[in-house]
């Protein structure tokens, strides 16, 4: 049985059962094999049939002044700056998928509907697994940070890394545009398609064509890979991580509309990261081949001399530096994590709150959307309170609401219904990656801050549950009262129009829709009213922030 240590908490025990095992649809075999055909088959049919097709690299025009020469500073720079961020990036990536290792196609992530799985464990509908139960475990060698069992910090070091990957990326777009440099990169022509395929038969064929001198000129095949990877690659993989996004979903609905829906976006995401990875393999694979100490001289010292290996020793040394960091950042992971959270929060949490936290949901989804399943999350309450009432079917039940206002009250569920409803159409958004589609019924949280009356000094409300966190002791999270004000903010008694199950929050549960799902609090004990949500708990405001170092802010 593997045993997990927070740094500050008890030891917890998983489910033994750790194992990695990727399972694929049939169709998608299909869909692998016709790609497999339609590429290499044709090559070698093109071959077989009619023989090698014309090399267009043997007869690329002369190089003039007006075309690229060599490979600028900024140009050595960037490659190596995007190196760095995109291993971190994609190790990092890979333990959030861990985290629920399935990949759909469909918003409702309903069992056995996944295209792709990395977990042996088959969902049993006569008992409930909940997303925890189904995450994996992967080795640091693969994963950042590897082991641990918390999203949290994985989505540290995928949230830190992302931004200055983007920027990198955009200085190299403009200086791209602002030299010749872009002529590398950029085809000009439609001819580029057909010379591609050419280049691309030759080498399924393991008929090597000519090889140009990168340093002046890239093979057709060549340039146009270069333009996938920072054209197309790059946007998407930006796209489809906004498409996840609660805040953007729920504002913007088009962007996860773009690949069909928010798991298309998140499969969509997961296929980038291949391509990539693709990408690197070949990319590595051609630059040994075809002269590796020139071509590491051409994209670290920007020169072009076959012979001295200055280059080669100066991109080992980034490539080792790389590899140490991993090491480091597997030992920060777990000796400094809350160092991490803290960076994470300083980047991000400032980025997200002047931008897209401030988006107001709108309503999109209709009756018919419903998801047919909801992954059920967390552990029931234990409590004798909880338990009795429960028996009683919430009957007796109190919400009791204190802190910072003028009007601290306690209400039953009846008192709460009299207030007012609303009901919703919603998209729940896991932190590990699953969603469901959901009615939920019950009180604008607007309408309750009306009648307590919060003091000025109040930005923050906290909500604490009957039920306990991973690591033991109350679970709470914190909103701040902007988001508690948004609309679709409610505490809900009832889901899919009918009460609420104890399953999924009885008798209360929280919905902020530009949320993840660990913010909305289930089994709803009390309200506070408070000035900070460092005056909570630890300080970093709920439980799981607390224990796990998930985000203060969870808009994405």
């Amino acid at each position: 049985m593997f045993t997990n240590f927070n740094a500050n908490e008890q030891a917890v025990h998983f489910p033994p059962d750790r194992r990695v095992v990727v399972g694929l649809k049939p169709y998608m075999f299909y869909i692998i094999g016709l790609l497999l055909l339609a590429t290499v088959g044709i090559a070698w049919l093109q071959y077989l049939v009619w023989g090698l097709p014309v090399d267009p690299s043997a007869s690329l025009p002369p190089v003039t002044d007006a075309d690229p020469r060599g490979f600028p500073w900024w140009i050595c720079l960037s490659h190596w700056i995007n190196f760095f961020f995109l291993i971190i990036i994609i190790r990092s990536g890979l333990s959030i998928l861990a985290d629920h290792p399935r990949l759909y196609w469909n918003n409702n992530c309903t069992p056995d509907t996944e295209w792709i799985r990395f977990t042996p464990l088959n969902v049993k509908r006569d008992k409930v697994l909940t997303a925890k139960d189904d995450a994996r475990y992967l080795s640091p060698v693969i994963g950042l940070p590897g082991y641990r069992h918390t999203v949290g910090l994985a989505r540290s070091w995928h949230f830190i890394n992302v931004p200055f990957f983007l920027l990198n990326g955009v200085l190299f777009i403009i200086m791209l545009f602002s030299t010749n440099q872009w002529k590398r990169l950029v085809p000009v022509s439609w001819q580029i398609l057909p010379d591609s395929w050419n280049v691309f038969v030759h080498y399924a064929t393991l008929n090597m064509p000519v090889e140009p001198n990168g340093f002046y000129h890239y093979n057709a095949l060549q340039q146009l890979s270069y333009f996938g990877v920072v054209f197309l690659l790059a946007p998407i993989a930006m796209l489809s991580g906004m498409g996840m996004s609660p805040a953007i979903e729920n504002r913007f609905h088009w962007v996860p509309k773009l690949f069909g829906n928010r798991q298309g976006a998140r499969s969509v995401h997961f296929l980038v990261m291949l391509g990539y990875l693709v990408f690197i393999v070949i990319h590595v694979s051609m630059v040994v081949a075809t002269g590796l100490a020139r071509n590491m001289n051409h994209i670290t010292s920007g020169t072009d001399n076959p012979h001295n290996p200055q280059g080669l020793y100066a991109g080992l040394a980034i490539i080792l530096f790389t590899v140490a960091f991993g090491f480091f950042a597997h030992w920060l992971s777990w000796k400094r994590p809350r160092f991490l959270q803290r960076v994470q929060a300083a980047i991000n949490g400032r980025l997200w709150s002047l931008s897209i936290n401030k988006f107001k949901p709108h309503s999109y989804y209709k009756q018919k959307d419903i998801s047919p399943y909801f992954w059920a999350n967390g552990k029931l309450p234990e409590s004798e309170e909880w338990l009795g009432l429960a028996q009683n079917n919430f009957k007796d039940y109190k919400l009791k609401i204190s802190g910072l206002v003028e009007n601290p009250v306690e209400l039953s569920l009846d008192e709460l219904m009299a207030l007012g409803k609303e009901q919703n159409i919603t998209m729940h958004h896991c932190i590990q990656g699953w969603s469901g589609i959901a009615e939920w019924g019950g009180l604008p949280i607007r309408a309750l801050v009306d009648l307590v009356k919060p003091h000025h000094s109040v930005t923050t409300v906290a909500f604490y549950s009957f039920g306990e966190g991973l690591f033991g002791g109350t679970y709470y999270d914190t909103h701040t009262i902007g988001n508690c004000v948004k609309p679709a903010s409610i505490l809900a008694w009832e889901m899919n129009y009918e009460p609420l199950t104890p399953a999924f929050g009885a008798p209360l549960r929280l919905r902020i829709e530009n949320q993840l799902g660990y913010k909305m609090v289930k089994w709803i004990a009390r309200i506070e009213f408070v000035a900070s949500h460092e005056d909570v708990g630890k300080g970093f405001g709920g439980k799981n922030e607390d224990d796990e170092y998930f985000d203060l802010l969870a808009n994405t």
